[in-house]
């Protein structure tokens, strides 16, 4: 991401990592989202695909969004290669749940990343990522 708003300047080049806070950052928007979808009625069937326990999602996504925006490679050194679809084929991932799940990322992400630019760069491809993980019709 291009900090310089100088032509002439050197550009100063930071990660998403970086511009969302860092691990602060990464926490609050991975904390904020499992909050969002334990308590939005809206979320209901996106949660009931869950364990009824989400601190251990919280910390895969968490590990997953950190290394996905730029900072160290935490899930990958724990967990491998991260297989996304390939991990959440288990789970029936429908239209509902899909567009449940963005819901509480779009809140997540508006209530804890500031810059409406900022949410646009991170939202497009986390939008694209839900609409593959779909499994069912």
């Amino acid at each position: 991401m291009d900090t310089s708003d100088d032509p002439g300047r050197q550009r100063e080049t930071i990660t998403l990592y970086e511009a969302v806070g860092g691990d602060a950052g990464v926490r609050a928007l991975t904390r904020r989202f499992y909050e969002l979808m334990d308590t939005l009625p809206e979320a209901a069937r996106c949660r009931a695909i869950h364990p009824p326990d989400l601190s251990g999602s919280e910390e895969k996504f968490y590990e997953y969004l950190t290394g996905w925006l730029g900072g160290p490679p935490i899930y990958v050194e724990k967990r491998g290669h991260p297989m996304l679809r390939r991990r959440h084929f288990v789970a029936p991932i429908g239209p509902a749940e899909r567009d449940e799940w963005l819901l509480c990322f779009v809140r997540a992400l508006e209530e804890t990343v500031p810059g409406e630019g900022l949410r646009k760069i991170i939202l497009d491809p986390v939008t694209r990522l839900a609409h593959h993980m779909q499994n069912q019709e």
